[in-house]
């Protein structure tokens, strides 16, 4: 997995093409047939190379997976193609045509820019990673608009681009980095050279303090299928603005400073936001949207007496509201023929897994419940619903 240019040969490529699909319980058989004929190393690497294809599909799609080429961290690191090119096209409506990809990876980014018909500088310093770039621009047609270059982002002139594009490194020997400063490269130095273009987006992680949003910037989290995946710090748009974004979609919820919702008693329906939502502190927005309010001050769970479609937040209907109590909880399932528990949790400290052990020893009913481990008005509280409009 060190070279890729052995992938590469049509010897390669006619192995790639062989083990496709290959299940992890036929390796060995497989990888003992195929050394008869050709280099082990050779049949190792593209064993590797079909794993980490498998792997990607969930994040590229089955059709494009199998035609690229990955390392493990450029699987791990790459940005989901929905949210690529969610962000490709909003740069593509701002008039970018050309963007310089900084810390490009794998090329995920830069391929959908270049499928957005915008004109890429993909540059990582890592010669393995912009291998696997080069290669995926011409697997995937798209060449001729993503130049990959191995060099160090810091040394890269960019003034001859309509935007930047920054994805540091977030995570070291020891996983992820939390501290922006500790990026590589550092967050401070990104936005230096975002202040430098007409556009940039900044992709970090999502758990980035609000204080450290840079003022010049328009943050925005991005949500895939209910997942939080991202936040981006976008340059040349609205400063200040927040906005949570939630795909597919898209649709977006934009901040208007507004004060926290009201708290309120437990009515009829309790709202789950969308962790995009949350993230960027707009469950006031949501809430008002809602015509509700929270059932704890420093709990983020909406409560309300009507029901509202919406698609920032999911809706349960509340049958009952009980103190935290394991005994009463199990004998109310029992009585009620549950077989089915989901449990949620926010602002407790009982691990889900642990409840619904001790709650539903042996599922036998042939109903479903969700209980919502929380505190209201500050008492710790079990809250037990279902998805609003189920019976």
């Amino acid at each position: 997995m060190n070279d890729l240019a052995p992938l590469l040969t049509p010897e390669g490529r006619a192995l790639l093409d062989e083990v496709r699909g290959t299940a992890p319980a036929d390796e060995l058989a497989v990888a003992t047939r195929l050394r008869r004929g050709h280099p082990a190393g050779l049949v190792s690497a593209a064993l590797g190379q079909a794993r980490l294809r498998q792997r990607a599909a969930a994040k590229f799609g089955a059709e494009d997976a199998e035609r690229m080429f990955f390392t493990p961290n450029g699987v791990e690191q790459s940005t989901r193609a929905s949210v690529a090119a969610y962000r490709a096209e909003r740069l593509r409506a701002l008039g970018v045509t050309s963007v310089a990809d900084l810390c490009c990876g794998i090329g995920g980014d830069a391929i959908a820019l270049a499928r957005a018909g915008i004109r890429v500088l993909a540059v990582d310093r890592d010669p393995l990673t912009a291998a696997a770039a080069r290669a995926n621009a011409d697997a995937l047609g798209l060449a001729g608009l993503i130049d990959v270059r191995e060099a160090d982002v810091t040394e890269v002139d960019t003034a001859s681009y309509d935007a930047v594009f920054v994805d540091p490194a977030r995570r070291g020997g020891r996983g992820r980095i939390f501290d922006p400063e500790a990026y590589s490269p550092p967050l401070s130095w990104a936005v230096r050279a975002a202040l430098k273009a007409p556009h940039a987006a900044l992709k970090v992680a999502p758990g980035i303090p609000h204080e450290a949003v840079p003022a010049e910037a328009e943050a925005e989290w991005i949500s895939d299928g209910g997942d939080v995946k991202e936040a981006v710090l976008w340059f040349g748009t609205a400063p200040g603005a927040v906005r949570a974004t939630l795909l597919p979609g898209p649709r977006t919820l934009l901040g208007r400073g507004l004060p926290d919702p009201e708290v309120r008693s437990v009515g009829r329906y309790l709202y789950e936001p969308d962790g995009a939502v949350i993230r960027a502190h707009l469950v006031a927005e949501a809430a008002e949207e809602l015509d509700g309010g929270l059932i704890d001050p420093t709990i983020a769970y909406v409560t309300a007496d009507a029901l509202h479609a919406t698609p920032y937040a999911t809706a349960y209907e509340i049958t009952d509201r009980l103190p935290f109590n394991v005994k009463k909880l199990k004998a109310l399932l029992r009585e009620r023929e549950v077989g089915i528990l989901t449990v949620k949790k926010r602002g407790s400290a009982v691990e889900p897994e642990e409840l619904r052990r001790k709650a539903l020893p042996k599922p036998q009913g042939r109903h479903s419940v969700t209980v919502f481990l929380t505190r209201v008005a500050g008492a710790p509280t079990m809250l037990l619903g279902r998805p609003a409009g189920r019976t």
